[in-house]
């Protein structure tokens, strides 16, 4: 196994909190931390027939076989039931960390746990490996190509499967299965092409009744098939900042994938070299390295504070964190040699926002980090600037 930042917080949190949740993409390797983290908890997965039915017919009973220790209760959303009987056992025992909970479709996970779980769980989300996961496992990438071709679910490096080989069939195995679950999809074929167009979209702006024309779909079913994929850990969105909250939830969003891996088996990208020349390099180069820092705040168990800024001229920055009351802003360069003019979005950015920012960065393709003048340069390799 390769060891995952998160286990630390998931550990703190279970002397804390009487039930620790946590979610994340199918394959994301949820199972296996807990596992690893709690191996004093009996293991149950809920997508199991038998298990499921037996938490269905008698929830009291099922949760009183684990009154010793407890137990890790794996895909719980299978049995929504459940929940509102954890919340009784959680109120009369009061113990931290007796129930260790996990699921891969946060919708319907978050309806439960809203009704049933409010202030006793600990929510944390487990996503796809890291860069810094992998390289501290002595995992070091030749190129950067070779990290976003293959992408970061814990299967392609532990048992060494190829992307061509697992992203298709993840897509088929999980994907589907969800979208099913979740909605009735009547055209599982123009789902999937839905799905490839949005993988085209990565890095830009969101424009629902555009993608709905593109693929032959009304704009309430472009809205629904979004949220399904919201839903299971397949895309994410970067909120424009705005001084006024509410501008920011109503303004149109960026579109990215949680791995570039699944973004690059739609695109139809079928070895890292063809991404040296794809028309598609910059932008999967930006979801690659807005995911490696969406990923350093969920490993502390913290929500990213995270936002791209854009004015009505299309000036731009690409990444904005929120750090109290300043900003640190960040311009994402695929190119690996750098030139002066990677500052000129955050120059722009400073004269017309009046924002507080204590430094500023430029990530970029190339290996060497250096600081100048303008502000830090920073390969994709070295990301310690986010400690």
């Amino acid at each position: 196994m390769i060891p995952r930042v998160l286990e630390a917080e998931i550990k703190r949190l279970s002397r804390k909190f009487p039930i620790v949740m946590l979610t994340g993409p199918r394959q994301s390797g949820k199972s296996t931390l807990l596992q690893h983290a709690f191996p004093n908890k009996e293991y149950v997965s809920l997508e199991d027939p038998d298990q499921r039915i037996k938490a269905r017919q008698d929830p009291r009973t099922y949760l009183e076989n684990f009154s010793k220790h407890g137990a890790i209760l794996d895909e719980v959303q299978r049995v929504p039931e459940i929940f509102s009987y954890l919340q009784t056992v959680s109120d009369k025992e009061n113990k931290p960390g007796k129930f260790i909970l996990s699921g891969s479709q946060n919708f319907l996970l978050m309806k439960s746990v809203t009704q049933s779980l409010a202030g006793r769980v600990a929510i944390l989300k487990l996503l796809p490996l890291s860069v810094e996961e992998l390289q501290a496992s002595g995992m070091k990438a030749a190129t950067m190509e070779s990290f976003m071709f293959r992408g970061f679910y814990p299967r392609l490096y532990d048992k060494k499967i190829r992307p061509t080989d697992f992203y298709p069939n993840y897509f088929e195995s999980y994907l589907q299965r969800d979208v099913r679950e979740l909605k009735n999809v009547g055209d599982l074929g123009k789902f999937h092409l839905f799905v490839k167009m949005c993988a085209a979209r990565i890095g830009s702006l969101l424009n629902t009744q555009s993608l709905a024309n593109d693929c032959g779909v009304s704009q309430p079913t472009a809205k629904a098939w979004l949220s399904i994929l919201e839903a299971s850990y397949v895309i994410h969105y970067l909120r424009p900042y705005s001084k006024s909250f509410n501008r920011r939830l109503v303004k149109m969003p960026k579109l990215y994938f949680y791995d570039t891996g699944l973004a690059c088996s739609l695109l139809d990208i079928t070895n890292e070299k063809t991404l040296l020349t794809h028309s598609m390099r910059g932008h999967l180069f930006e979801n690659f390295m807005v995911g490696e820092v969406a990923k350093y705040y969920f490993n502390q168990a913290m929500n990213p504070p995270l936002y791209f800024w854009r004015d009505k001229s299309g000036n731009e920055v690409d990444l904005l964190i929120e750090k109290g009351s300043h900003f640190i802003p960040i311009e994402i360069k695929s190119g690996k040699t750098f030139v002066p003019e990677y500052f000129k979005g955050i120059e722009y950015l400073q004269k017309a926002s009046g924002l507080k920012m204590k430094q500023q960065y430029v990530i970029y393709g190339g290996d060497r980090s250096t600081t100048l003048k303008a502000g830090k340069i920073i390969s994709w390799r070295d990301l310690e600037f986010l400690k």
